[in-house]
Parts: C-alpha cells; structure tokens; sequence
C-alpha cells in the first residue's frame, strides 16, 4: 500500500502505541507496559507506519535457527482494510534473520484467512502439541483498584 512502510528498526517502535493497543486485545487484556517491553525487546519486531506515526504492529518470538511464534499482529481499527497486515506478514516472512526456520507457529481467533493466504494451516498433528495457558494472567495481576469513598 502505498504510504505505509513497514520496518523491522526496534528504534522506531512507539511502545505507547503497541502497549495501549495490547493492554486492550482480547489475547493480552491488561498487560501491564513492563511485560510489552520486555517483551518487544526478546523479539523481532516490525512496525508499520503511515508517515511518523505506528499504525500496526507484529512480533516474532524465534531462535532464528529453526522455529518461530508469530505473536501480537494488529493494525489499528481505523487504518484496516487497506492491506496494511499482509504487507507486514510478507515483510516478517522475509526477514533474513527468520529464513530457513522448520516450523513456524501463531494462535489467532479471528483472523484464519489472513495467515492462510502466506501459508499457514491448522495443525498437522494437533494431538503433539501441549500448552500452559493462562490467558487471565495480566488481569489477575493487576492491583485491586481503591475502594470507594
């Protein structure tokens, strides 16, 4: 799309941006700013930007040798539709530091058709995968708000 770049520059990142739209998701709801940025700086990152301002955003989990997790995709609502999320799925694909990996992995609700156009399907053997989940983690966490006055 024309106007939107998209870069992998940990410099550019707006973590106020990625933190407000995360804390919001239904995968991350309440997570505090601390685990974003802990998280965003174990990772690699791509934005996508119209101009100076970050309108998307994706995050590879990844040993760089041979898996990845492909965590955290969003395109603010207001800028969606316009192609801004499979420019950023091309650009993580063809990162070079995420080339040559045997398998890569995403959890998503919602947005199925997107990651199939680049090649993702559901799991071949789903009976070999576990996982620890809890997905009320940030919320739980969370200190008690003040009692009323």
């Amino acid at each position: 799309m024309p106007g939107i770049e998209i870069s992998a520059d940990p410099a550019r990142l707006d973590l106020d941006v990625i933190h407000a739209f995360l804390a919001a998701a239904y995968w991350s709801r309440g997570i505090p700013r601390a685990v974003v940025e802990r998280a965003v700086r174990n990772s690699v990152c791509f934005g996508a930007y119209a101009g100076p301002d970050q309108v998307g955003f994706a995050r590879v989990v990844s040993d760089r040798a041979t898996f990845a997790y492909l965590a955290d995709v969003f395109v603010l609502e207001r800028f969606r539709g316009r192609g801004i999320a499979k420019q950023m799925m091309r650009a993580v694909l063809a990162h070079p530091e995420l080339q040559g990996l045997r398998r890569w992995n995403l959890a998503t609700h919602d947005a199925h058709g997107l990651y199939r156009q680049f090649g993702f399907l559901p799991l071949a053997h789903p009976d070999y995968h576990l996982e620890i989940h809890h997905p009320g983690i940030y919320l739980e966490a969370a200190p008690a708000p003040p009692p009323p006055d």
